[in-house]
């Protein structure tokens, strides 16, 4: 009997090999590519086993991942592009395609990615009608950029920490006292000149120059998870964990702490890819989740503990609270007035604040704080979270 090491390794008591376990999206995929095929485009079998094992690695139910990988594995020609978008369409956000479970999971991406969702196609016969769609779809996801937290249903909460995830934060940018070689600046390189000159055996052939580096600032995001913060903390710390993920080790510094009675640093435990692993992670990590607040004893432990050992000098330090603080507001006058002298610029997000420009605190907390703060804003919905994204490159 010939060696066979299937039968080798079953004699030997080795349990057989398990059948690889079914994908739940592959019947779907194979119908919206046999749908491909029948619009006329070239889509072989090999292209939906590859349209499957990338989606393997992303998010299926999202809607964006669904369409790129689609069309990078199975649109071989540019000419097929407008086709493609039309089925595209037609399979996952008409009547007719997916079952109803998997195209209202679907829909609610596409109305989470709204502007993202489908670049615009070639114009055709369908081209008024697909502009209707995306249409209403961005004016839907602009309507729930502006509803605040405690006003969103569980779906509309999901949708808005999709489009959470793709917030972008850039710190502004500082001159460091090192230098490096430019092409051109305001102080000549000496060493650079002298050595190229002596390859050209002593003729000086050009001058060169150098100029001051340019880093990213830190950025530190301090979170208050008290009770009376319980509607805002989750979303406050999803895009915190948007913060980390978007601007990785080589933009920037990034820190995340958290606060109710004390405070707790959680920047390691939200560094993970998948957010609701992040944020389950978070909360065991802070033990006084939906308890009191000390918002003084708090940031004098963040200044005495992280601050003066250069976490926040020369950053941004956001402070998200509604400044309700059960503290002494001697300590919290103190550490607001030492927070403000040691970092660059220091930001406060008060839910309470809402689209009211004319906006005054009322709290004792944010009384004392007041005189400390360079920059007010709400954070109660999504549109101030994007807003904040926008004027944090300007904060110099």
């Amino acid at each position: 009997m010939p060696d066979d090491p299937t039968h080798l390794s079953r004699a030997r008591g080795a349990p057989a090999p398990r059948p690889p376990r079914p994908y739940p999206f592959t019947g779907l995929l194979v119908r919206f590519a046999g749908e491909l095929r029948a619009a006329g485009l070239a889509v072989g079998s090999g292209d939906v086993l590859v349209y499957s094992s990338a989606l393997s690695e992303l998010d299926p139910s999202d809607l964006v991942d669904l369409y790129w990988a689609g069309r990078t594995t199975l649109v071989n020609r540019h000419d097929d592009i407008a086709r493609y978008d039309e089925v595209f369409r037609r399979f996952f956000l008409g009547a007719e395609g997916p079952e109803e479970e998997l195209t209202l999971m679907l829909r609610a991406s596409a109305q989470a990615e709204g502007v993202l969702a489908i670049p615009a196609v070639e114009p055709g016969d369908s081209g008024e009608e697909d502009d209707a769609v995306l249409g209403w779809m961005a004016s839907d996801v602009e309507a729930l950029k502006h509803k605040s937290f405690p006003a969103c249903t569980p779906e509309e909460l999901a949708a808005l920490r999709r489009i959470m995830a793709r917030i972008r934060l850039t710190p502004p940018r500082r001159r460091t006292r090192r230098s490096t070689a430019a092409r051109s600046g305001p102080r000549p390189d000496p060493r650079r000149t002298v050595r190229e000159s002596m390859r050209m055996h002593g003729e000086p052939a050009r001058l060169y120059w150098r100029r001051r580096k340019v880093r990213l600032r830190p950025l530190v995001l301090i979170l208050d998870i008290s009770g009376s913060m319980a509607d805002y903390s989750r979303s406050l710390l999803q895009f915190a964990h948007s913060a980390l993920r978007s601007t990785g080790r080589s933009a920037g510094r990034v820190e995340v702490f958290c606060f109710g009675t004390r405070l707790t640093r959680v920047t390691g435990a939200m560094e993970c890819r998948r957010p609701d692993e992040a944020l389950e992670r978070a909360a065991r990590s802070a033990f006084d989740w939906d308890g009191g607040t000390r918002i003084g004893d708090s940031l004098d432990a963040f200044v005495r503990g992280w601050a003066r050992r250069g976490l926040g000098r020369g950053g941004i330090v956001v402070i998200c609270s509604d400044g309700l603080d059960r503290g002494d507001p001697a300590v919290l006058a103190a550490a607001m007035e030492r927070l403000s002298l040691l970092c660059h610029r220091l930001v406060w997000l008060n839910p309470h604040k809402g689209d009211d420009p004319s906006f005054r605190p009322s709290t004792l907390g944010m009384m004392v704080a007041a005189p400390h703060i360079d920059l007010l804003l709400s954070g109660h919905d999504l549109a101030s979270l994007e807003k904040l994204a926008a004027l944090l490159p300007g904060l110099n």
